[in-house]
């Protein structure tokens, strides 16, 4: 939760905590807390009734509507039949996808001026072509 924080910013939110509610500081953190656990009671008394009622085993992360209906109104062919028209589509904007992706990789090691390879090979296929031009960080 305080991933983000580095040590001065949680010393300085402490020193404002103090400020703020000063010698009630201990009954404000213990307020905090119980009412923390009451809520995880709540939730877990919640859950509970509702698998009583169902007469399934949800869990907490089984409460999203698109999860619940998932998993406990449709059945396994019921989500197959939903998911198949789309998985054809999704396969051949994949295939799409990846055949533009291997396209720009050519290009762009065609187009890849700084590499020996590319460089040889457009000098003897266009003689014509105007040498590569040096810029001054690659004369420094």
């Amino acid at each position: 939760m305080l991933d983000n924080l580095n040590w001065w910013e949680i010393g300085a939110l402490l020193l404002l905590a103090l400020l703020i509610f000063g010698d009630r500081l201990p009954a404000v953190i213990t307020d905090g807390l119980r009412l923390v656990r009451n809520l995880r009671n709540m939730a877990r008394n919640a859950t509970g009734d509702l698998s009583r009622e169902l007469g399934t085993d949800i869990q907490l992360e089984d409460l999203h509507p698109k999860a619940f209906i998932r998993k406990h109104l449709l059945s396994e062919e019921d989500e197959a039949a939903i998911r198949k028209p789309l998985q054809g589509v999704y396969d051949n904007l994949r295939a799409d996808v990846s055949g533009v992706h291997d396209d720009l990789k050519d290009v762009a090691n065609a187009a890849d001026l700084r590499s020996d390879g590319a460089r040889s090979g457009t000098a003897t296929s266009n003689p014509t072509a105007p040498a590569p031009r040096v810029s001054y960080d690659d004369a420094t």
